[in-house]
């Protein structure tokens, strides 16, 4: 597996059952609320400061995503995407990056032509069954339950940067 992570430049992920629980909560006037997991986001800007890109693919449109996204400096961002391979495809043409060079983490049937494509593909421990033949690691963790963050980690050790990225950590 480390051989399929080592030239990993771009980390690309689902929204809704992987960066979150799944949940979608609307409010009585109808205003959305996801929650995300602050561990995830962490090591996103991890890996992000260890130069890997990250970028969101998600079949729903969501302000909430699009705030999230911001939030983490994730300038890669697809939503309403109902085939995930058009604005796939539109990201390797604008990156110049090979689908060996790319790890995406999905979690439903949705995400499977893209989970085939890519060089690295994930899932997390909470996935549909059907998603598994179709990854290369399954999480411990659940969606929005720190699944991100441990792919995250997996690429920083992988790629020999876990500890120039964590040492600022340990002083």
């Amino acid at each position: 597996m480390d051989g399929r992570l080592a030239g990993i430049k771009l980390l690309l992920l689902d929204v809704d059952g992987v960066m979150t629980d799944g949940r979608i909560i609307f409010d009585s006037n109808g205003v959305e609320s996801k929650f995300f997991n602050v561990k995830d986001g962490h090591g996103i800007k991890m890996i992000q400061r260890a130069g890997i890109q990250v970028g969101i693919i998600s079949g729903r449109q969501s302000v909430v995503v699009a705030n999230r996204a911001a939030e983490l400096d994730i300038p890669i961002l697809y939503q309403k995407a109902i085939d995930k391979l058009t604005p796939y495809g539109e990201i390797l043409a604008a990156t110049g990056l090979e689908d060996s060079q790319v790890a995406f983490v999905g979690d439903d049937v949705i995400d499977i032509p893209v989970l085939r494509r890519v060089g690295f593909a994930a899932a997390p421990a909470d996935a549909v069954p059907e998603v598994l033949p179709f990854v290369h690691f399954t999480t411990r963790n659940r969606g929005g339950w720190g699944a991100v963050r441990e792919v995250c980690d997996l690429l920083l050790r992988a790629q020999g940067k876990w500890d120039e990225i964590t040492a600022r950590y340990y002083r």
